[in-house]
């Protein structure tokens, strides 16, 4: 069948990363993707790939059989041309040299470089959906547009409906909201002060708190404080597409260092995130046209983690502490309202 195989396995954030590449690879010929179960429904309606192959690693690691059967689909689509290890640990080096692929790119850091026939150079200073994409490119092409590395998502018209459908719950669906996506999977990553933030947004625009069901305590605190007309709780209620098709309809979001930002940047939205023990300087921040990030820049223990400890390794934690309500407020005013051109 031939075509270009993107392996894909890692966080949310970085499957959404991705898709500059895969949109880069589908102009020279058709792309297959190898993602987790989460990854795939990011990558749902993908006009630019051709098939999608959902590999479990939580399932099949360590598990002999599972692993053999994903290498088994694998190989009926072989062979191809070139494999891209966009996820670069030792199993996915494994996977792509069992599919037959004549050529395997990836990055000289990654663990599994040892089975790749083309390492490139890892460049800590770009943005990582830029370091994706150039794993399709020559060394002296050169540095790629903003469109090229513009995320992008595909919700579909059931996506749509349901938000339709919650946007009609208790308010007007025609009222500007700003979204909160108050999670992280990593403890420190959680700005404390979401509660007080939302309460003083309310007075202008309905919030809308974004999250997976872990994110439900918190997003029970910000609904206890607003009227009802007032809030929108998508925690765990939409699948991923619909939360990006909400997210694409907010005025702005304010976000932890997470999927959620990545979301924004696929859907355009003007995005305020909030560093507390990473920086952007990691390659990881928005990339929405109107962006902002806050970030306590005057401790030098930060940054004190790639991706942020579950508790502050000095025990302060003034990283996110110290970043008040007042700070974020002024930051997002400026995202909300941006200077005029002369």
């Amino acid at each position: 069948m031939g075509g270009s195989l993107v392996i894909q396995t890692s966080y949310l954030g970085d499957v959404i990363l991705t898709t500059p590449l895969i949109a880069e690879l589908a102009q020279r010929g058709p792309v297959d993707v190898l993602a987790t179960p989460g990854g795939a429904a990011a990558l749902a309606n993908n006009p630019a790939i051709r098939t999608i192959i959902r590999y479990d690693k939580r399932g099949t690691y360590g598990s002999a059989l599972g692993t053999w059967q994903t290498i088994k689909e694998l190989r009926t689509r072989r062979p191809y041309e070139v494999a891209y290890l966009a996820q670069g640990s030792f199993r996915s080096g494994v996977l792509a040299m069992l599919t037959g692929a004549k050529q395997r790119v990836g990055f000289a850091s990654s663990t599994g470089r040892a089975l790749y026939t083309t390492q490139l150079p890892y460049r800590p200073d770009r943005h990582h959906a830029e370091r994706l994409w150039s794993l399709a490119m020559s060394e002296c092409a050169d540095p790629p547009t903003r469109d090229q590395i513009r995320p992008r998502l595909y919700p579909s018209d059931e996506d749509r409906h349901k938000v339709d459908s919650l946007l009609r719950r208790g308010g007007s669906p025609n009222e500007p909201f700003v979204a909160l996506a108050p999670g992280s999977a990593w403890g420190t990553k959680r700005w404390p002060y979401y509660v007080e933030l939302a309460r003083r947004l309310a007075d202008d625009f309905r919030i809308a708190i974004i999250g997976s069901k872990a994110d439900s305590a918190i997003a029970a605190e910000i609904t206890e404080v607003l009227p009802p007309e007032k809030v929108i709780n998508a925690v765990a209620v939409l699948p991923l597409l619909a939360s990006a098709e909400l997210i694409g309809r907010a005025q702005a979001i304010v976000t932890n260092d997470s999927a959620p930002q990545h979301l924004a940047s696929a859907m355009g939205t003007p995005t305020l995130t909030i560093f507390g023990p990473t920086v952007p300087e990691f390659g990881f921040g928005p990339l929405a046209e109107r962006n902002a990030v806050a970030g306590n820049a005057s401790l030098t223990c930060r940054p004190c983690d790639r991706h942020g400890p579950q508790r502050c390794p000095l025990g302060h934690w003034r990283c996110m502490r110290e970043l008040t309500p007042d700070y974020i407020s002024s930051l997002l005013t400026d995202v909300l309202n941006p200077p005029v051109p002369v």
